[in-house]
Protein backbone atom coordinates (compact mmCIF):
# COMPACT_ATOMS: atom_id res chain seq x y z
CA UNK A 1 0.00 0.00 0.00
CA UNK A 2 1.46 3.36 -0.91
CA UNK A 3 0.53 6.63 1.26
CA UNK A 4 1.35 9.49 -0.47
CA UNK A 5 0.99 13.45 0.59
CA UNK A 6 -2.96 13.20 -1.44
CA UNK A 7 -4.00 10.26 1.27
CA UNK A 8 -6.28 11.28 3.91
CA UNK A 9 -6.76 10.08 7.50
CA UNK A 10 -10.15 10.27 9.30
CA UNK A 11 -10.92 9.79 12.48
CA UNK A 12 -13.83 8.91 13.66
CA UNK A 13 -15.24 10.19 17.33
CA UNK A 14 -16.72 8.17 19.90
CA UNK A 15 -15.49 9.65 23.50
CA UNK A 16 -14.30 7.14 25.74
CA UNK A 17 -13.97 4.51 22.62
CA UNK A 18 -11.32 6.89 21.03
CA UNK A 19 -8.99 5.48 23.17
CA UNK A 20 -8.63 2.80 20.53
CA UNK A 21 -7.68 6.06 18.10
CA UNK A 22 -5.22 6.95 20.63
CA UNK A 23 -3.01 3.43 20.77
CA UNK A 24 -3.64 3.53 16.41
CA UNK A 25 -2.14 6.88 16.42
CA UNK A 26 0.77 6.09 18.86
CA UNK A 27 1.81 3.66 16.55
CA UNK A 28 1.82 5.77 13.36
CA UNK A 29 4.12 8.16 15.24
CA UNK A 30 6.40 5.30 16.72
CA UNK A 31 7.12 4.57 13.42
CA UNK A 32 7.46 8.18 12.23
CA UNK A 33 3.67 8.10 9.78
CA UNK A 34 2.66 11.08 9.53
CA UNK A 35 -0.52 12.50 7.04
CA UNK A 36 -0.85 15.94 5.57
CA UNK A 37 -4.62 15.88 5.77
CA UNK A 38 -6.26 15.06 8.72
CA UNK A 39 -10.35 15.49 9.22
CA UNK A 40 -11.45 14.34 13.01
CA UNK A 41 -14.25 14.89 14.68
CA UNK A 42 -14.73 14.76 18.52
CA UNK A 43 -13.17 12.25 20.64
CA UNK A 44 -10.87 12.22 17.27
CA UNK A 45 -10.30 16.01 17.13
CA UNK A 46 -8.56 15.62 21.00
CA UNK A 47 -6.91 12.40 20.11
CA UNK A 48 -5.52 13.83 16.46
CA UNK A 49 -4.58 17.32 17.67
CA UNK A 50 -1.76 15.73 19.69
CA UNK A 51 -0.58 13.67 16.49
CA UNK A 52 -0.84 16.70 14.62
CA UNK A 53 2.11 18.19 17.13
CA UNK A 54 3.94 14.99 16.89
CA UNK A 55 3.29 14.30 20.61
CA UNK A 56 3.54 10.40 21.42
CA UNK A 57 1.59 9.42 24.08
CA UNK A 58 0.22 12.74 25.19
CA UNK A 59 -3.15 11.54 24.44
CA UNK A 60 -2.99 8.57 26.24
CA UNK A 61 -1.53 10.15 29.32
CA UNK A 62 -4.51 12.07 29.42
CA UNK A 63 -7.17 9.53 28.54
CA UNK A 64 -5.67 6.82 30.73
CA UNK A 65 -3.58 7.98 33.23
CA UNK A 66 -5.05 11.28 34.06
CA UNK A 67 -8.60 9.71 33.81
CA UNK A 68 -7.58 7.44 36.57
CA UNK A 69 -5.93 10.28 38.67
CA UNK A 70 -8.58 13.18 38.12
CA UNK A 71 -11.51 11.08 37.65
CA UNK A 72 -12.93 14.16 34.79
CA UNK A 73 -16.18 12.19 33.94
CA UNK A 74 -19.00 12.57 35.84
CA UNK A 75 -22.18 14.41 36.97
CA UNK A 76 -20.75 16.52 39.33
CA UNK A 77 -19.08 18.53 36.27
CA UNK A 78 -22.92 18.46 34.45
CA UNK A 79 -23.71 20.60 37.53
CA UNK A 80 -20.93 22.73 37.87
CA UNK A 81 -19.87 23.33 34.55
CA UNK A 82 -22.74 22.38 32.49
CA UNK A 83 -20.49 19.54 30.63
CA UNK A 84 -20.25 16.02 31.63
CA UNK A 85 -16.55 16.62 31.06
CA UNK A 86 -14.26 18.83 33.36
CA UNK A 87 -14.01 21.26 30.44
CA UNK A 88 -11.99 23.11 32.96
CA UNK A 89 -9.49 20.04 33.31
CA UNK A 90 -9.35 18.97 30.32
CA UNK A 91 -8.79 22.20 28.04
CA UNK A 92 -7.24 24.37 30.33
CA UNK A 93 -4.93 22.88 32.93
CA UNK A 94 -4.37 20.03 30.90
CA UNK A 95 -3.01 21.36 27.19
CA UNK A 96 -1.50 24.87 29.05
CA UNK A 97 -0.31 23.19 32.31
CA UNK A 98 -0.59 19.25 33.09
CA UNK A 99 0.40 17.57 29.69
CA UNK A 100 1.44 21.04 27.66
CA UNK A 101 0.70 21.10 23.80
CA UNK A 102 3.01 21.47 21.49
CA UNK A 103 1.44 24.50 19.66
CA UNK A 104 5.00 25.51 17.60
CA UNK A 105 5.65 22.12 16.19
CA UNK A 106 2.03 22.38 15.37
CA UNK A 107 1.32 25.30 13.63
CA UNK A 108 4.72 24.82 11.38
CA UNK A 109 3.68 21.37 10.28
CA UNK A 110 2.53 22.45 7.25
CA UNK A 111 -0.13 20.03 7.01
CA UNK A 112 -3.89 20.43 7.08
CA UNK A 113 -6.12 19.68 10.36
CA UNK A 114 -9.94 20.23 9.95
CA UNK A 115 -12.23 19.58 12.90
CA UNK A 116 -15.98 18.59 12.28
CA UNK A 117 -18.77 20.64 14.83
CA UNK A 118 -22.03 21.23 14.18
CA UNK A 119 -23.53 24.53 13.52
CA UNK A 120 -26.51 25.05 16.16
CA UNK A 121 -28.09 27.73 14.07
CA UNK A 122 -28.00 25.90 10.67
CA UNK A 123 -28.51 22.13 11.77
CA UNK A 124 -25.20 21.59 9.25
CA UNK A 125 -21.57 20.42 9.92
CA UNK A 126 -19.02 23.25 9.63
CA UNK A 127 -15.18 21.90 9.04
CA UNK A 128 -12.77 24.45 10.82
CA UNK A 129 -8.75 24.76 10.99
CA UNK A 130 -6.77 26.65 12.58
CA UNK A 131 -2.67 27.28 12.68
CA UNK A 132 -2.14 31.50 14.22
CA UNK A 133 -4.48 31.29 17.60
CA UNK A 134 -3.97 28.55 20.21
CA UNK A 135 -7.10 29.47 21.66
CA UNK A 136 -9.34 29.33 18.60
CA UNK A 137 -8.08 25.39 18.16
CA UNK A 138 -8.80 24.77 21.49
CA UNK A 139 -12.74 26.16 21.58
CA UNK A 140 -12.89 24.17 18.21
CA UNK A 141 -12.10 21.45 19.38
CA UNK A 142 -14.09 21.70 22.74
CA UNK A 143 -17.23 22.28 20.38
CA UNK A 144 -16.02 19.27 18.19
CA UNK A 145 -16.59 17.31 21.49
CA UNK A 146 -19.57 19.07 23.51
CA UNK A 147 -21.96 15.72 23.20
CA UNK A 148 -25.72 17.15 22.91
CA UNK A 149 -28.12 17.01 25.82
CA UNK A 150 -25.04 16.68 28.52
CA UNK A 151 -22.61 19.66 27.96
CA UNK A 152 -23.77 23.37 26.96
CA UNK A 153 -22.80 24.85 23.76
CA UNK A 154 -19.55 26.21 22.61
CA UNK A 155 -19.34 29.39 20.86
CA UNK A 156 -16.69 29.67 18.46
CA UNK A 157 -15.99 33.33 16.52
CA UNK A 158 -19.74 33.72 17.94
CA UNK A 159 -21.96 30.82 16.64
CA UNK A 160 -23.27 28.17 18.95
CA UNK A 161 -21.56 24.93 18.52
CA UNK A 162 -22.19 20.89 19.44
CA UNK A 163 -20.65 17.96 18.41
CA UNK A 164 -19.81 17.37 15.25
CA UNK A 165 -21.08 13.56 15.51
CA UNK A 166 -24.27 15.18 15.13
CA UNK A 167 -24.19 15.44 11.70
CA UNK A 168 -20.97 13.89 10.06
CA UNK A 169 -19.60 11.20 12.43
CA UNK A 170 -17.13 9.28 9.98
CA UNK A 171 -16.04 12.32 7.42
CA UNK A 172 -15.39 10.50 4.58
CA UNK A 173 -17.05 12.36 2.06
CA UNK A 174 -15.03 15.63 3.45
CA UNK A 175 -11.77 14.07 2.85
CA UNK A 176 -13.11 13.14 -0.76
CA UNK A 177 -14.55 16.52 -1.46
CA UNK A 178 -11.38 17.91 -0.78
CA UNK A 179 -9.14 16.23 -2.94
CA UNK A 180 -8.40 13.30 -1.10
CA UNK A 181 -9.67 10.36 -3.22
CA UNK A 182 -7.90 7.65 -1.53
CA UNK A 183 -8.22 7.81 2.50
CA UNK A 184 -7.51 6.22 5.93
CA UNK A 185 -9.75 5.55 8.24
CA UNK A 186 -9.81 5.01 11.70
CA UNK A 187 -12.97 3.46 13.33
CA UNK A 188 -14.00 2.89 17.09
CA UNK A 189 -16.64 0.54 16.23
CA UNK A 190 -16.20 -3.38 14.90
CA UNK A 191 -17.07 -4.00 11.45
CA UNK A 192 -20.83 -4.67 11.16
CA UNK A 193 -21.96 -2.50 14.44
CA UNK A 194 -25.37 -0.66 13.58
CA UNK A 195 -26.91 1.32 16.04
CA UNK A 196 -29.83 -0.51 17.21
CA UNK A 197 -31.23 2.64 19.25
CA UNK A 198 -34.04 4.71 17.85
CA UNK A 199 -34.91 8.08 16.50
CA UNK A 200 -37.25 10.43 17.69
CA UNK A 201 -38.48 13.64 17.87
CA UNK A 202 -37.29 15.75 20.81
CA UNK A 203 -39.61 16.70 23.86
CA UNK A 204 -40.54 20.38 23.75
CA UNK A 205 -38.59 23.58 25.01
CA UNK A 206 -34.94 21.13 24.86
CA UNK A 207 -32.90 23.29 22.07
CA UNK A 208 -36.21 24.96 21.03
CA UNK A 209 -33.98 28.12 20.39
CA UNK A 210 -32.12 26.03 18.06
CA UNK A 211 -35.11 24.27 15.31
CA UNK A 212 -32.88 22.90 12.82
CA UNK A 213 -30.42 21.36 15.47
CA UNK A 214 -33.72 19.62 16.90
CA UNK A 215 -34.52 18.18 13.22
CA UNK A 216 -30.70 16.99 12.54
CA UNK A 217 -30.88 15.34 16.28
CA UNK A 218 -33.82 13.46 15.46
CA UNK A 219 -32.24 12.12 12.71
CA UNK A 220 -29.14 10.95 14.47
CA UNK A 221 -29.41 7.34 14.92
CA UNK A 222 -30.57 7.02 10.88
CA UNK A 223 -27.53 9.14 9.30
CA UNK A 224 -24.86 7.47 11.68
CA UNK A 225 -26.09 3.91 10.06
CA UNK A 226 -25.78 5.40 6.77
CA UNK A 227 -22.47 6.41 7.72
CA UNK A 228 -21.54 3.13 8.93
CA UNK A 229 -23.08 1.33 5.33
CA UNK A 230 -20.87 4.14 3.13
CA UNK A 231 -18.10 3.34 5.16
CA UNK A 232 -18.06 -0.72 4.52
CA UNK A 233 -19.02 -0.51 1.34
CA UNK A 234 -16.25 2.28 0.17
CA UNK A 235 -13.66 -0.34 2.18
CA UNK A 236 -15.18 -2.99 -0.87
CA UNK A 237 -14.66 -0.99 -3.34
CA UNK A 238 -10.90 -0.25 -2.63
CA UNK A 239 -11.66 3.10 -2.26
CA UNK A 240 -10.33 3.44 1.54
CA UNK A 241 -8.44 1.19 4.63
CA UNK A 242 -10.23 0.86 7.34
CA UNK A 243 -8.41 0.44 11.01
CA UNK A 244 -11.41 -0.84 13.58
CA UNK A 245 -11.54 -2.82 16.55
CA UNK A 246 -11.70 -6.67 16.50
CA UNK A 247 -14.24 -7.34 18.16
CA UNK A 248 -17.20 -5.63 20.06
CA UNK A 249 -16.24 -3.26 22.56
CA UNK A 250 -16.31 -3.15 26.51
CA UNK A 251 -15.78 0.58 26.60
CA UNK A 252 -18.21 2.83 26.26
CA UNK A 253 -18.72 6.66 25.79
CA UNK A 254 -18.07 7.87 28.96
CA UNK A 255 -16.55 4.40 29.89
CA UNK A 256 -13.95 5.31 33.66
CA UNK A 257 -12.58 1.82 33.83
CA UNK A 258 -8.69 2.70 33.33
CA UNK A 259 -8.05 -1.14 32.68
CA UNK A 260 -11.02 -1.81 30.00
CA UNK A 261 -9.41 1.38 28.27
CA UNK A 262 -5.38 0.18 28.70
CA UNK A 263 -6.70 -2.77 26.74
CA UNK A 264 -8.65 -0.95 24.22
CA UNK A 265 -5.06 1.70 23.43
CA UNK A 266 -3.29 -2.22 23.59
CA UNK A 267 -5.48 -2.96 20.62
CA UNK A 268 -5.14 0.09 18.41
CA UNK A 269 -1.40 0.09 18.92
CA UNK A 270 -1.26 -3.30 18.09
CA UNK A 271 -3.43 -2.76 15.03
CA UNK A 272 -1.53 0.14 13.92
CA UNK A 273 1.03 -1.45 13.67
CA UNK A 274 -0.10 -4.73 11.97
CA UNK A 275 -1.03 -1.65 9.67
CA UNK A 276 2.48 -0.18 8.66
CA UNK A 277 3.30 -3.53 7.80
CA UNK A 278 1.61 -3.42 4.55
CA UNK A 279 3.00 0.63 3.81
CA UNK A 280 5.59 0.70 1.35
CA UNK A 281 8.19 2.84 2.59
Amino acid sequence: MKINRNTGLVLEGGGMRGVFTTGVLDAFMKHDLYFRYVVAVSAGACNGVSYMSHQIRRARIANINMLGQYDYIGLKNLITQRSIFDRKLLYDEFPNKLVPFDWETYSKSGAEFEVVTTNCHTGRSEYLSEYKNPQRLNDIIMASSALPFVSSVVEVDGTPMLDGGIIDSIPIQRAVDTGHDFNIVISTRNMGYRSKGHDMKLPPLIYDEYPRLRVALSHRIEAYNEQLEMMERMERWGEIVVIRPERPLEVGRVTRDTDKLERLYEEGFRLGEDFLLNVEG
